[in-house]
């Protein structure tokens, strides 16, 4: 099922709330995070700056004039030498998952970094026993890299996590 009427496009800092209060659910709720403290909306701002500044896209999904979802690619690692290799970040509003929202967001945040030169995303999924964020990236032709086992603990449980990776590189960027 894909959700009429989506539009993808670079967040502003009137959608950090929404981007917040998505997040927070996240943090608050579930383990897909290893945050323990849902941000705040100025925390949201710095962040928007700092990827803005470094070239790197931080885009909203919008349905009906609201903000139901959001992906980023940060950063992989702080050294040099890992410029080029990102991790992307994907949330959705918890009412609208499975509906083609973080398809739209993986796809047009993949086709931002290759514009920018990244060469290769990182995704680091929290094990929690669903194969939602595997399988969206297996469809985006990201490929196992390794599983982290119990680096996360929350809500009185271990979490292994799974990184996945693919190659943005082409015949221009090799």
């Amino acid at each position: 099922m894909t959700v009429p009427s989506v539009t993808i496009r670079p967040a502003t800092p009137a959608d950090l709330e929404a981007v917040a209060g998505i997040f927070a659910h996240y943090v608050t709720h579930t383990v897909i995070t290893f945050e323990q403290t849902p941000p705040p909306a100025a925390a949201w701002r710095e962040r928007l700056d700092e990827l803005t500044a470094l070239g790197l896209p931080f885009l909203v999904a919008v349905v009906d004039g609201d903000v139901a979802g959001y992906a980023y690619a940060g950063p992989w690692r702080p050294k040099p030498a890992y410029r080029r290799t990102v991790e992307d970040t994907i949330y959705l509003s918890p009412d609208l998952t499975g509906q083609g929202l973080g398809s739209a967001l993986l796809d047009a945040t993949l086709t931002r970094c290759a514009e920018a030169g990244i060469r290769q995303m990182i995704a680091v999924i929290a094990d929690t026993g669903s194969d939602a964020s595997t399988s969206l990236h297996q469809r985006f032709g990201f490929t196992h890299a390794g599983r982290l086992t119990g680096v996360g603990h929350k809500h009185g449980r271990s979490i292994d996590t799974v990184l996945m990776q693919r190659s943005l590189a082409t015949a221009q960027n090799g």
